[in-house]
């Protein structure tokens, strides 16, 4: 850490993102992705160490305290090598890219990774995390690297024709797409496929680690009211019961982390970022409308407690993480012994909140204790000791209020500020969607000023969506991933709003999405627009990991927007973009979970809601309140408020026309396939409707 101190700043220190600027003191001579390291490589005839990370990687932070503020690996790198470093959260596209060449190379991927070059960037190499020195069978970096400077010296012509080799095999990779037809056995199937790989015990699906992606959840979830499929719906609230009741839940200050590295949920890895917060609370949200059963609210609007506490401006968007170390360590911020919970409880609350949320003093993590409930519930304690469970929440939620006080004083992990359009979009449509099903505005007024600042600050003046802001910069032409998930949220805040210009927006978006990405020979959307920085290759992404696909997504929400525009050619370009991908589905349906989602709205059909009626009218207010609070996977809502209110809207539908009240009152028009049944106009009526469908 000496070095930290005393090193004179490299090319790293003009850079916005919190990622190369945590690098920017380190002996290691670092650029950051562009045309001046490139040139330097070419100039000098050298290799290219390419480094891709983010800001909250625990393993990032060990290579670099272990091999990037050593002298030695510096002085090798410097004399040999041109070093880049890349943020892959602001350039997923480059990320993309080099991930595809080391999971050809190895059969696996992440972070750090590790990607040797030519001058012209094509790749001969990959790896992820390497120690500074070989060790227990694990290749050092050292050793790799100077055994790369022999051959790069020897063998040239060698390195290069392995580059080609790989690069035909990788361009096979990421190009590559089975087509073929979307139909119900496709979604049967799949379901089969969760069931094998489900954990009844703890939940969740395979084995350690265990990541939430909570895209699987909501699939199984839609699948199990399409189908009647109850236990569909039991893997997921088993799975959403013991994310909860781990480690990987916060249960001092909310919000869930990334991951779990054992089978129990107990044990996290420490980071927490927005999107996963964004995903796991539409999760939550779905089961409490599929369920309704309240915790599952609860837990949800913990999570929008954390973000709007945590994770928000001072203009309203939303930050992109926080680290899973602080003070160097992982985790430490978060555990506790059993003397701090007497420190910052007494003796007595002590007692009681060590019992409930094991808390021992040998500890159940390097010494120290993982709050959790995974042995136990509050239900369970209040009946073993005879208490009201009322009482006992709320005297742990005393406890859990000081226990929070007494570690903000703690030094926090630190978080990583920069705004992604991308994962904006996701946590825009997780409070849009909370203000519906929870019948709370505030959690719209949170996404609409998101939604403003990322409409504001994050578009050229010619429109054109950019993918980072940080410091006052927005950077980057967005990609597919930015433009989708954007359309996801702003659809969900027109449904929560009803306001035109949210519609007008997602109109907006969607041409822009075609005119930047679609490929019209197979059909598809590319990762990178037409006006990107041109890499080796292009990528149609369909793969869902932990964040879904923007092709996914894209067609999710396209659907949804056909449904509401009653576009009939926007349906069929859908049609034709899961089409695509069929076959690639078909081969493994559990990897790509949000393409189910969109597959069986295809499938089973969408359903359009117009509520038609005076913006006075309180029943016209219920029947709004019931179809926001009804769990009905593909229907879209649209409230025609009838005078002057409406005009704005039917300008942009001009369908909605004819869905004028009835003798008066209030009504429901449900509409499926561009045809409409008889109005509804009684709130009773409504509800049984949604209940049935």
């Amino acid at each position: 850490m000496e070095n930290k101190e005393v090193q004179q700043p490299n090319q790293l220190i003009t850079e916005k993102s919190p990622y190369l600027l945590q690098h920017a003191h380190n002996p290691v001579n670092w650029y950051a992705w562009g045309e001046e390291a490139f040139k330097i490589a070419k100039r000098d005839n050298k290799p290219i160490f390419l480094s891709i990370g983010y800001s909250t990687c625990h393993w990032c932070h060990v290579m670099e305290r272990e091999s990037f503020e050593n002298q030695e690996v510096a002085d090798l790198l410097n004399e040999h090598f041109v070093s880049i470093k890349v943020d892959r959260e602001e350039r997923p596209d480059i990320d993309n890219l080099y991930m595809a060449v080391c999971q050809t190379l190895t059969g696996h991927g992440g972070w750090p990774l590790t990607v040797l070059l030519t001058p012209d960037q094509r790749p001969f190499y990959a790896g992820t995390y390497f120690p500074r020195r070989s060790i227990l069978g694990r290749v050092g970096l050292l050793d790799m690297l100077e055994q790369i400077r022999d051959r790069w010296a020897s063998d040239r012509d060698g390195l290069a024709e392995l580059s080609d080799e790989l690069m035909a095999e990788v361009q096979e990779r990421t190009l590559s797409s089975q087509p073929g037809q979307v139909d119900e056995q496709l979604l049967h199937n799949a379901y089969q496929h969760y069931e094998k790989l489900f954990d009844p015990v703890y939940g969740g699906f395979g084995s350690a680690p265990k990541f939430p992606t909570p895209h699987n959840l909501s699939y199984l979830l839609a699948y199990a009211k399409a189908y009647k499929q109850p236990k569909a719906q039991e893997m997921v609230v088993r799975t959403l019961d013991a994310m909860y009741r781990g480690g990987l839940y916060d249960h001092i200050g909310f919000g869930f982390a990334r991951y779990s590295t054992d089978e129990k949920w107990l044990v996290p890895h420490f980071e927490k970022m927005l999107y996963d917060n964004a995903l796991l609370a539409i999760a939550y949200l779905e089961a409490y409308q599929a369920t309704g059963e309240a915790k599952y609210a609860e837990i949800a609007e913990s999570v929008f407690e954390y973000v709007l506490r945590d994770m928000t401006s001072p203009e309203g968007a939303f930050y992109s993480a926080e680290d899973a170390d602080s003070e160097g360590i992982e985790g430490k911020f978060y555990v506790f012994t059993r003397d701090e919970i007497e420190e910052a409880l007494g003796l007595e609350d002590m007692h009681s909140y060590c019992h409930i949320y094991d808390i021992t003093p040998e500890g159940n993590f390097e010494g120290a204790n993982i709050p959790n409930l995974i042995h136990q519930s509050l239900d369970q304690i209040a009946k073993e000791q005879n208490m009201r469970l009322l009482a006992l929440e709320s005297r742990m939620e005393e406890c859990r209020e000081r226990l929070f006080k007494y570690r903000e004083q703690r030094v926090h992990p630190s978080k990583d500020d920069k705004i992604l359009t991308a994962w904006n979009g996701l946590m825009i449509a997780a409070l849009a969607r909370g203000a519906k099903v929870l019948q709370k505005p505030i959690y719209a007024e949170a996404a609409e000023r998101a939604a403003e600042f990322i409409w504001t600050a994050l578009r050229r003046e010619d429109g054109r969506l950019l993918a980072r802001y940080r410091d006052g910069e927005a950077a980057y032409e967005a990609y597919l991933v930015d433009y989708a998930y954007l359309l996801w949220g702003t659809l969900e805040l027109f449904e929560a709003t009803g306001k035109p210009h949210f519609l007008q927006r997602a109109i907006s978006l969607k041409d822009d999405m075609f005119s930047l990405f679609w490929e019209d020979e197979e059909g598809g959307f590319y990762f990178s627009g037409r006006d990107g920085e041109k890499l080796l290759t292009s990528s149609k992404e369909i793969y869902d990991g932990a964040l879904p696909s923007g092709n996914s997504v894209a067609a999710l929400q396209l659907y949804k927007l056909a449904a509401l525009t009653q576009d009939a050619e926007l349906q069929s370009l859908t049609v034709r973009q899961l089409q695509a991908f069929g076959g690639t589905v078909r081969s493994y349906p559990t990897g790509f979970a949000m393409y189910l989602q969109a597959a069986l709205q295809q499938v089973r059909g969408g359903r359009e809601i117009v509520l038609s009626g005076k913006p006075d009218d309180p029943v016209l207010h219920e029947m709004i309140a019931a179809v926001q609070r009804s769990y009905s996977p593909g229907s879209v809502l649209i409230v025609n408020y009838l005078g002057p209110e409406g005009d704005a809207l039917r300008q942009i539908l001009p369908h909605l026309g004819d869905k004028a009240a009835v003798n008066g009152q209030a009504a429901a028009y449900l509409c499926e396939n561009f045809a409409c049944q008889a109005p509804i106009t009684t709130l009773e009526a409504l509800k049984e409707e949604l209940r049935s469908s």
